[in-house]
């Protein structure tokens, strides 16, 4: 009997594809048993959005008596359908870095240490600080002419925001009077 080259391949194709699937111990109930052994099988799903742009990716957060243990894209969000970026993707490792920052900062000026503050007092500094700056640089006049405005304080603004903070923010700034404006999309 004459095999040809071609039929000695397909031939020797089907067998090791045979031998895998048999001789090798493939067995289709020992892999769903081990499926229910997976880590996020217990785990409750949060699907939340992530914090790094405005895009508004969906991210499913698996939980386990209160800690993060998986997370993964949302198939269901149609911004990324179930993709990630890489800073996305990254959202556990930052969640649990010792170098995450957890509590307000605050360095004091002519100081080179950052000390932790509670979130009371840092409000309440950052809306003194506001109320001095504006009360002392705030103008109504310029030349006789009415200007109300104030050149003290800027605003910057960066990609995390969306339309609707950035409306707030921008209208909280021109209650102060503020002139300087800058937002990164505007690049």
């Amino acid at each position: 009997m004459g095999v040809t080259r071609r039929q000695f391949l397909k031939l020797s194709g089907a067998t090791a594809a045979t031998l895998a699937v048999v001789d090798l111990g493939f067995d289709a109930n020992e892999a769903q048993a081990a499926a229910s052994t997976y880590k996020i099988q217990s785990a409750k799903e949060v699907p939340t959005i992530c914090p790094y742009c405005s895009v508004g990716c969906g991210i499913i957060c698996y939980v386990e008596e209160g800690k993060l243990i998986h997370t993964e894209g949302d198939p269901r969000n149609p911004n990324n359908r179930g993709s990630l970026c890489s800073k996305g993707a990254s959202l556990k490792q930052t969640h649990y870095s010792h170098k995450r920052v957890k509590n307000p900062m605050y360095r004091a000026p002519g100081s080179d240490k950052w000390e932790e503050k509670d979130w009371e007092w840092m409000l309440d500094t950052i809306a003194q600080r506001i109320k001095k700056t504006r009360d002392e640089s705030f103008r109504e006049t310029l030349d006789g002419v009415t200007v109300n405005h104030n050149t003290a304080i800027a605003s910057l603004g960066g990609a995390a925001l969306e339309n609707e903070e950035c409306y707030l923010i921008s209208k909280l700034m021109r209650g102060l009077g503020t002139v300087w404006l800058e937002h990164q999309a505007r690049i």
